[in-house]
């Protein structure tokens, strides 16, 4: 198994996943250029991706979905009602649209869209098992649901959001509707509240822990990675590599 973020942030999500017979991309909110780069960038030949699976409408998730599918002729793996809502993204491309909370086969890998609470139609994160185990991908939380909890279990790779700080939010310059926005049922989860999702999925098969879809202005890198460090010290469960998701900058390509 093979990842690697090549951008994380509320200005582009893009996430690269290898297994042994399919390589996958989880969403695609970079432009079209910009992802060709990034996957050049580290030694991937974008014509080998198989499909394209989108979380959910938001630009930032789905912006070159449809160009990169049709300039490759692969799939895009989107619920109906995202499909329709983004419609114009994905005009003249092969969409297949599945159910939340349905699995589905694709090559040597089983999908699972898993609903999530966001402000969008129809969010999803996914989980994606193969012979070489569990990966999943989740941001863009509103809240842990316990569905969520019981679906990371047992995974080798986690890319786990972890957005905000609370104190940085709500002392920062964001309107106040904004700030409730964020908070809400329907936003994205703290610092605090990816720590302890980490908590109830920790078990000794972690390897990799991608810290994603931090914001630039009510977070930063070196403080996420600090108490990740420090809760990670202070179990003695999992010992990950833990990688903070860079939205400018892909991070290595790293194999389990």
């Amino acid at each position: 198994m093979k990842v690697c973020s090549l951008a994380s942030g509320s200005k582009g999500n893009c996430l690269y996943l290898e297994t042994g017979e399919t390589r996958i991309l989880i969403d695609a909110g970079l432009s079209l250029r910009e992802t060709l780069l990034r996957l050049e960038g580290i030694g991937i030949d974008a014509a080998t991706i198989h499909a394209v699976l989108v979380t959910h409408e938001h630009i930032d998730h789905i912006r070159s979905a449809g160009s990169f599918a049709r300039k490759f002729r692969v799939p895009v793996f989107a619920s109906h009602l995202v499909h329709a809502k983004a419609d114009k993204y994905l005009q003249k491309t092969q969409v297949c649209e599945f159910e939340s909370g349905a699995a589905i086969t694709f090559r040597d890998v089983v999908i699972d869209p898993v609903p999530i609470t966001h402000d969008s139609c129809d969010p999803v994160g996914f989980v994606v098992e193969s012979r070489e185990g569990r990966s999943a991908c989740v941001t863009d939380l509103g809240i842990v649901t316990r569905l969520v909890t019981e679906k990371l279990r047992g995974c080798r790779f986690l890319n786990l959001e972890a957005n905000h700080d609370v104190e940085m939010l709500m002392n920062g310059p964001y309107p106040w509707e904004l700030k409730q926005r964020i908070k809400s049922r329907h936003g994205h989860i703290s610092n605090e509240e990816s720590l302890e999702l980490l908590h109830d999925v920790a078990h000794a098969g972690l390897e990799v822990l991608v810290m994603a879809h931090l914001s630039e202005v009510n977070n930063h890198p070196d403080h996420v990675a600090r108490i990740a460090k420090t809760f990670l010290a202070g179990q003695n469960v999992c010992a990950p590599r833990i990688v903070i998701g860079d939205q400018y900058h892909a991070s290595a390509l790293m194999e389990l």
